[in-house]
């Protein structure tokens, strides 16, 4: 299959899902849209898909080049398999491992792309993070920071959950890959708490999982040092720690996301950090070199998007322009550190982090 894609698909049509079919129309293509439930005042054409559903799911596939799936990572690998089955370039916003795995695993031979992870943090963050490592000589340390919080916290958590709760509890829960030491390892998540200054602005950062997506795979025996650490207000790290390993609320993930949810609804007013640092030798010089940015809420025609849905939905939309256009492969896996970041950012989509 080449790469051309004329018309994309989008499941999983809430907040970034109808943002991410909104910039692909902009961006020229032929967009349709599918959702367990209906949704009004779409600028494309949408229906009603249960994703389990698979012959209905590959009729909706028929006549698309691409598909993006923007549903709860639990249910991710249905489309995946039926993107690869149709021969269907597969991109989503994943940051659980084992649907990564389980995606790598079925793209040997894979007639299409199969991208996963194409959002933040993994996506973006990792693009970032190998633009600067590619500068080095050599390379000792990769440390990857993403914060997406409310500009204006309040609270003794500091928090909103302007994107899935049950997510968030995911990545709080489970263990992280990590190179240490030159090894590779899993650590626990809400661990490693450490200082990380932006602007002024004194923030927390501890482990969560899957921030790195491949980078382990990537790096290994080339760094000593590879992580990837959530950024929150300082004290979110110790509450949270308490929420769910004292009061026992990692024994039920969903009524941990529902009552979180409930104590931290979603804010209009929200901020998204990136932070990456990277160090290594340069002409034999011992340098370090670091990104940061601080993305705010946008207009895109003539509506406010959060900041999260906005840096969420662009990169993945980006990486669709991308395969579309020959600058990545059309077949196979692909992963976030293999995507260049100067053409990235000269998509119509990934150009957003600049005009922001």
């Amino acid at each position: 299959m080449s790469g051309i894609i004329n018309k994309v698909l989008v499941v999983g049509l809430g907040k970034v899902g109808s943002l991410v079919g909104t910039l692909l129309q902009r961006s020229g293509f032929e967009v349709s849209g599918a959702d367990a439930r209906a949704v009004e005042n779409l600028p494309f054409p949408g229906q009603v898909l249960e994703v389990s559903d698979s012959a209905t799911l590959g009729n909706a596939l028929s006549g698309c080049q691409g598909v993006v799936s923007c549903l709860p990572y639990s249910i991710n690998l249905p489309v995946a398999r039926a993107a690869l089955e149709h021969g269907v370039h597969y991109f989503d916003l994943t940051e659980d491992v084992p649907t990564t795995a389980a995606i790598l695993e079925m793209a040997s031979g894979s007639r299409s792309a199969l991208a996963p992870q194409c959002g933040l943090a993994p996506g973006f963050i990792g693009i970032v993070g190998a633009d600067l490592a590619s500068r080095f000589d050599s390379v000792r340390s990769i440390e990857l920071r993403v914060g997406a919080l409310p500009e204006h916290p309040s609270g003794q958590l500091g928090y909103s959950f302007t994107w899935s709760a049950a997510g968030v509890v995911n990545e709080y829960l489970n263990d992280c890959e990590v190179i240490a030491r030159g090894e590779r390892a899993m650590i626990p998540a809400l661990a490693e708490i450490e200082s990380v200054r932006i602007g002024g602005l004194e923030l927390e950062a501890f482990t969560t999982s899957g921030g790195l997506g491949t980078m382990c795979d990537t790096w290994e025996g080339r760094v000593e040092t590879l992580n990837y650490k959530t950024m929150r207000y300082p004290g979110h790290c110790e509450q949270i720690r308490f929420f769910l390993n004292d009061l026992g609320m990692h024994r039920d993930r969903d009524e941990a996301a529902r009552i979180l949810t409930e104590a931290c609804p979603p804010v209009d007013e929200d901020v998204v950090y990136v932070h990456a640092a990277v160090e290594g030798l340069i002409a034999g010089k011992l340098r370090r070199k670091e990104f940061t940015g601080q993305y705010l809420p946008i207009d895109i025609d003539g509506a406010r998007w959060r900041a999260i849905s906005w840096t969420t939905a662009c990169s993945v939309a980006a990486v669709v322009e991308m395969v579309s256009q020959g600058q990545l492969p059309s077949q196979g896996f692909i992963k976030q550190e293999e995507i260049p970041l100067e053409p990235f950012l000269e998509t119509t989509n990934g150009s957003l982090y600049l005009s922001s």
